[in-house]
């Protein structure tokens, strides 16, 4: 049995999400994000009703920020960029549920996120 680490996430929508990491995998081979590494996550904002979250990190982007750095991100730093996207979009997003359960991490927030943690 997996013990699952519920975190809390206080949203600029007003929202306050309880979410834990389920894992990771190749994005399917016929998903528009593909190549990618699929990060998945389970949300609520009640309490009530579970859904699933999908962060992509597009090859291309870390492909893109490794070429820009002369080195390849380390999983941990994937995994910073890939959870502050998701804090973004509990920011951001109104209804997560019905709006916000595909998300996607750019070259662009690569950079963007990881110098906000003093990664260079």
């Amino acid at each position: 049995m997996t013990v699952r680490r519920i975190k809390t996430y206080t949203g600029e929508t007003g929202y306050v999400y309880q979410y834990y990491f389920v894992g990771q995998r190749p994005a399917l081979a016929g998903d528009s994000e593909a190549p990618a590494t699929e990060y998945i996550f389970d949300i609520s904002s009640d309490r009530k009703t579970t859904y699933a979250v999908s962060v992509f990190l597009r090859r291309d982007a870390a492909e893109r920020w490794s070429a820009n750095h002369n080195r390849t991100l380390t999983e941990a730093e994937q995994y910073a960029v890939v959870k502050i996207r998701l804090f973004h979009g509990f920011d951001e997003i109104e209804n997560m549920m019905h709006d916000g359960r595909r998300l996607t991490v750019t070259a662009n927030e690569i950079e963007e996120y990881l110098h906000t943690l003093g990664v260079d």
